[in-house]
């Protein structure tokens, strides 16, 4: 009897093990992805920052001391050149007009219309950037009552390994970090001669023209850009996964698998982009390629065991003192 309880024991100890074995086979069976090969256009960047700040800012000052009577011009609006901003008194008119006051409204209405007051004028067409006085405020020859912008552009900062690369015509985008859904397109117009040095790294200046400005460009506002530096279109790219050598160690990329084998094509590689790889030769646009995905395996599982080290089959009290028995 105890013959039979050992055979029948064995017996299942064996199928166990081979539908184990099995299932581990099919298991380990390599898993392939299909791409295809695309054409796409690639660009080279250089990635900067930088700031919106007027092309030409103009300050605004008196041209002689007195106090503000009056402000016809707010900031933000478009202004004209040789559109009044502001009237205000010299202090001798000041000094008049407050002293008619005393005396009665008819003496104060014959010198204000007697005593002409200062017109403040635009100097140039654009946008009042800073409004910088009150209305009966007392000014000085040398303070600054409006600031005027014509244009805003973006001033980037680059480094002098990147400065070589870029020149003047070469497009950009602009991303604001106030706006990172909003997109904007330029063009740098000029770079500037002398460079800054801060904590010995040396940048230059590189002045860039949006194409158009929108309503949301503010100056100082901080810019992101991307400037490019090369386009090249109608470039083979497949993903970087795909890209492996043969059996003979050239580099190559997986067509087909035919008979649970790989087929390999050899090819030659170009530039990265990103995740993915420029093709040179080897490939035409649409074939598909294959790439495995390789899964990581712990060499130490939860309860601190090699999992790919075989183990005893665990048997039962029953099995063992069966087997104990024989």
């Amino acid at each position: 009897m105890k013959k039979i309880i050992i055979v029948i024991i064995v017996a299942s100890l064996a199928g166990g093990g081979w539908y184990a074995f099995k299932n581990k086979a099919a298991s380990g069976k390599p898993k392939y992805t299909t791409a295809q090969a695309e054409l796409k256009d690639l660009s080279e960047v250089v990635d900067t920052t930088g700031v919106i700040a007027p092309e030409n800012r103009v300050e605004i000052q008196p041209s002689a001391s007195g106090r503000i009577e009056e402000i016809l011009a707010d900031e933000g609006e478009t202004v004209q050149a040789g559109e009044v901003l502001a009237l205000m008194s010299s202090s001798d008119r000041v000094a008049i007009l407050d002293a008619a006051r005393a005396s009665g409204d008819d003496q104060y209405s014959q010198w204000k219309e007697t005593y002409k007051p200062i017109k403040v004028i635009s100097p140039i067409s654009g946008t009042l950037i800073l409004k910088n006085v009150v209305e009966g405020q007392t000014v000085g020859a040398s303070t600054v009552l409006f600031a005027m912008s014509d244009r805003l552009i973006i001033l980037a900062s680059l480094d002098e390994s990147d400065i070589g690369r870029v020149k003047v015509g070469q497009r950009a985008t602009i991303v604001l970090d106030a706006y990172p859904d909003k997109r904007v397109t330029g063009t740098v117009f000029k770079i500037l001669d002398e460079g800054t040095t801060k904590n010995n790294v040396v940048t230059y200046t590189v002045k860039i023209r949006p194409d158009r400005v929108p309503p949301f460009f503010r100056s100082q506002m901080t810019a992101n850009l991307k400037i490019k530096i090369t386009e090249r279109k109608n470039i083979l790219l497949v993903p970087g996964m795909a890209v492996t050598t043969d059996p003979q160690g050239e580099t190559a990329v997986i067509t087909e698998i035919k008979d649970g084998q790989p087929v390999y094509a050899k090819v030659v590689t170009g530039q990265s982009e990103g995740d993915q790889v420029e093709i040179l030769s080897g490939l035409e646009s649409g074939e598909n390629v294959m790439y495995q995905e390789k899964a990581y395996t712990a060499q130490v599982d939860s309860s601190g065991k090699n999992p790919l080290m075989p183990t005893r089959p665990k048997v039962n009290r029953q099995q063992q003192r069966a087997l104990g028995g024989h």
